[in-house]
């Protein structure tokens, strides 16, 4: 049974910075497309980041050029690198994976999904 499991949420202020990890385990992370999305207060689920099997990455645009997403297949572990932190990244931020071909916004086209972890940036 494939598992994702997140880690490194928490409680930063603005213009921090904060880098969350997502393991994968019952199956080789190199076979899948990795993401992060998250989910605001009373927001719906939004698109942050992927990485494929070997495509350049893709980020929403409320992200891109403060945060970077890296995946270690050996590890099988994909990293969301989070800079310049703002309230609004406020969220509990999950990590997916798409056994598909090419890179989806689209949470639908995720089907493993973890647990979650929470990121709030206030001061």
């Amino acid at each position: 049974q494939v598992q994702l499991v997140e880690s490194g949420g928490g409680l930063v202020q603005p213009e921090d910075s904060l880098t969350l990890s997502c393991a994968c385990s019952g199956r080789a992370m190199s076979t899948y497309i990795m993401a992060w999305f998250r989910q605001g207060p009373g927001k719906e689920r939004e698109f942050v980041a992927a990485a494929g099997r070997a495509d350049p990455a893709y980020y929403g645009d409320s992200v891109k050029g403060r945060f970077t997403i890296s995946r270690d297949n050996a590890k099988n572990v994909v990293t969301l690198q989070m800079n310049r932190l703002k309230p609004e990244d406020t969220g509990v931020y999950y990590c997916a994976a798409d056994s598909g071909y090419l890179i989806r916004k689209s949470q639908h086209a995720y089907t493993l999904w973890g647990q979650g972890t929470q990121v709030t940036v206030s001061s």
